[in-house]
């Protein structure tokens, strides 16, 4: 099996997935297409049945070889990696971790040291796949199409596993939030599902943030500075003025577990013009609301004093905290948890501290808790998985196969 996932996995990440939110089309990149047209084989090869439709949604069935009438069961991954980083030329290696720092890239002096990621010290002894400190690895989520197919590979080499359909789905554009946009629930078939896309080690998660973007554009006005007295506006002024009406201790770097945030993504401009993209994100659906209003109020409060239209924000919403869809199954969690302790694994129930497609996709008929990869550190150069963790996932898979396989 480790080699099994070692090989596949790497093969995975050399493709270049990265997503763009800046494209309409989907999938967004050509490379999505690609790793979804490699999976198809793959898939057909161990006996599934597939369909590939031309947005890049690869779906694969392996049909029941029991007369029992069971759920249908679900796992999905998807497909791309995130935009933050470069996914293009990914040179993953492989490195047993003995407590001392590990040096990424020698010629430019990136080093993944304990210092600064103390979880490292969870892995001592272990081997581990690095990046060369140039690019993403990729482990969100290649780790997790990896894991899947091999649970898939393991099926079609022992027929003897009584199992009831398996479907699976591998789908584009999730790091940008469009993973379900056009996802067909009904096509896809089962009847629930895990995303296999969460972190070290145990998570198991079916809590996530409410989430919504926030655009923010500042108009000024340019004027020669020698005479600017009186006549110019300043916009990028202006911008640091609304960014600072915002909490302070509600960013990323201050929070953890459930609190919430406002997370300034990105900041652009000059005198005349500036933009900044905004996340929002909190588990309280009461205190995800005042989030956005206080954005709202600064965004009146800043037009009174420089001039009606001075600050446009534009909020929209992109998924919601899918617990409420989960609770009225929460077999789902109990059969996750017992499929991690037949694993030797110690289930870690925590929320997720962003989204996955199976947020959406719960409010679209298909309950879909989150289950661990083993990855950490995503969207960085600083990424790493443990191959131990990746095999105790391919076992939590196929113990939940089999779970289910007993109702």
């Amino acid at each position: 099996m480790k080699e099994n996932i070692i090989e596949r996995f790497f093969s995975y990440v050399k493709v270049d997935t990265t997503s763009d939110e800046s494209k309409d089309v989907v999938p967004s990149t050509s490379g999505q297409y690609k790793l979804a047209g490699i999976l198809k084989l793959e898939l057909e090869k161990l006996g599934l049945e597939t369909s590939l439709d031309d947005k890049g949604y690869l779906f694969g069935k392996l049909k029941s070889n029991t007369d029992k009438k069971l759920k249908k069961l679900g796992f999905l991954a998807h497909l791309d990696t995130s935009p933050d980083m470069s996914g293009k030329n990914v040179n993953p290696r492989i490195v047993k971790y003995i407590g001392e720092d590990i040096i990424l890239n020698k010629e430019k002096g990136i080093v993944l040291s304990e210092k600064d990621f103390p979880n490292l010290r969870n892995y001592i002894g272990e081997e581990l796949i690095v990046t060369d400190g140039t690019t993403l690895l990729g482990a969100d989520d290649k780790a997790g199409i990896a894991e899947i197919m091999v649970a898939l590979e393991h099926l079609h080499k022992n027929q003897d596993i009584v199992h009831g359909d398996i479907h699976v789905a591998f789908t584009p554009d999730e790091e940008i939030g469009r993973g379900p946009h056009n996802f067909d629930v009904e096509k896809f078939g089962a009847d629930v599902a895990y995303t296999v896309d969460g972190g070290p080690l145990g998570e198991l998660q079916y809590e996530n943030f409410n989430a919504a973007s926030a655009d923010v554009k500042i108009k000024g006005r340019n004027v020669h500075p020698g005479t600017a007295k009186d006549q110019m506006i300043n916009s990028i002024r202006i911008a640091t003025e609304f960014e600072s009406l915002l909490d302070q201790n509600e960013r990323p770097e201050k929070t953890e577990g459930y609190e919430g945030f406002i997370h300034l993504n990105d900041f652009v401009g000059n005198v005349e013009e500036t933009k900044l993209s905004y996340i929002i994100r909190d588990f309280d659906r009461a205190d995800f609301e005042s989030k956005k209003e206080k954005m709202l109020e600064n965004t009146n409060k800043l037009n009174k004093k420089y001039g009606e239209d001075t600050v446009d924000i534009k909020i929209e919403n992109q998924y919601k905290n899918m617990k409420k869809m989960i609770e009225p199954h929460m077999y789902l969690i109990d059969y996750a948890i017992k499929a991690m302790e037949m694993a030797d694994v110690k289930p870690v129930i925590e929320p997720i501290r962003g989204g996955t497609d199976g947020a959406q996709l719960s409010y679209m008929g298909l309950p879909c808790p989150n289950i661990f990869t083993g990855g950490e550190n995503y969207h960085g150069r600083y990424e790493f998985i443990s191959i131990k963790s990746m095999e105790k996932s391919v076992e939590v898979i196929l113990n939940l196969i089999d779970i289910f396989s007993k109702e």
